[in-house]
């Protein structure tokens, strides 16, 4: 069974190959993913690394928590699963009046 880790504090400049390279040495790597910003596509600092045995995903936190992967030091653990967030359902409150059709300030007079 493969088990995903994540891997936090990336340096901007780190690559998917880059990542995998540098987790390979510890075992085998199915996949390596950098996460980057959909607008700006730089790193977001953070990615995930999928390993093939279980073993070798615990022995490379141990080996590789803490250490130097492109002058930032690297923080690693084993993923949790993403939770579901409840949709924002609330109605952000606005400025806006529309009986006078002019933006208000934060006081009102009675």
């Amino acid at each position: 069974m493969s088990t995903k880790l994540f891997v936090a504090q990336l340096s901007f400049d780190t690559t998917d190959q880059g990542l995998r390279t540098f987790f390979e040495k510890h075992g085998a790597v199915a996949d390596a993913h950098v996460i980057t910003d959909r607008v700006t596509t730089r790193s977001k600092g953070f990615g995930f690394v999928e390993m093939t045995n279980d073993d070798e995903a615990q022995a490379a936190i141990k080996a590789l928590d803490g250490h130097e992967l492109d002058g930032r030091t690297i923080a690693v653990s084993v993923a949790r699963p993403q939770t579901s967030r409840p949709p924002n359902s609330t109605p952000q409150k606005s400025n806006y009046d529309k009986r006078s059709k002019n933006f208000r300030s934060g006081f009102r007079r009675r």
